[in-house]
Parts: C-alpha cells; sequence; structure tokens
C-alpha cells in the first residue's frame, strides 16, 4: 500500500514501541585498574555516573566533547564557597543529563571533608527510578 493523504492516519501510520537499549558495559575496578566482567542495569549506570563525573570533558581523544565534567576547572581555583555549591551541581548535572539513560539529577548535597568535597546526589532515570549516588572530588 502506498502512502497516501486520502487514507485514514490509522492505515498510513504504525505504532512502534521504544525499548531502552541494554547498558553492558565491563565492570572498571578503580583501586586495583583492572577491568572485570560484563555489567548491566543498575550497576553499568552507576559506574557511568561516578566516571562520567571524574573524567574530564576535552581532555581524552578517546571521548567526545559530550562525555566528562569540567570540575577540574573549580578544584584548586581560588573560588568561595557559595560559588561551589551553585557550580558543581551545574557541573554534575550537564555531566550526566546527555545520557539518554538519565533524565535529570537533584538533590545536591555538599559537604567539606578537609581539602575534599563530598557530593552526593539524586539521579532520575528515564524509566523513572532514581539512584542516590555520591563522589568525593
Amino acid at each position: 500500500m502506498a502512502l497516501s493523504p486520502l487514507h485514514p492516519i490509522d492505515e498510513r501510520s504504525e505504532e512502534v514501541t521504544v525499548r531502552p537499549a541494554p547498558s553492558k558495559t565491563y565492570q572498571l575496578n578503580a583501586n586495583t585498574n583492572e577491568i572485570g566482567s560484563l555489567i548491566d542495569g543498575e550497576q553499568a549506570i552507576r559506574q557511568f555516573i561516578v566516571k562520567a563525573v571524574k573524567t574530564a570533558r576535552f581532555r581524552f581523544l578517546i571521548y567526545d566533547d559530550q562525555y566528562g565534567s569540567e570540575l577540574d576547572d573549580l578544584i584548586g581555583a581560588d573560588v568561595s564557597d557559595a560559588l561551589l555549591q551553585v557550580e558543581i551541581p551545574r557541573v554534575i548535572r550537564e555531566a550526566l543529563i546527555y545520557d539518554d539513560r538519565v533524565d535529570d539529577v537533584v538533590n545536591f548535597d555538599i559537604t567539606r571533608e578537609g581539602d575534599r568535597l563530598y557530593v552526593e546526589f539524586t539521579v532520575v532515570l528515564a524509566d523513572g527510578t532514581t539512584l542516590t549516588e555520591g563522589v568525593t572530588i
């Protein structure tokens, strides 16, 4: 059947169900720098979150311009705590929101532990579930 505007819309269109692509990846051990077995689902998303936040954007040619964060620009810079409270959530959100699995990043809690910052936040996934994750900067 040819497409024609004279036919009813239900004859010209087809409903498509979108299925999320699998998120299988290799498990990375940051302590030993070893690659482990395949992981998927929540474990793979959690690994993506930590890795994307801790990887410097524009520094490694293997990644495109969307991958990583610009936290390195803030670390060691002479900026006030008030500016860090605003910039860190923005930078982390930008690092994660481009991924199709992530809808939003909310509820940031930033605490200073000596010369380090601990950032805890909630990631709202495309399927409606939420994950709470924390990173030390």
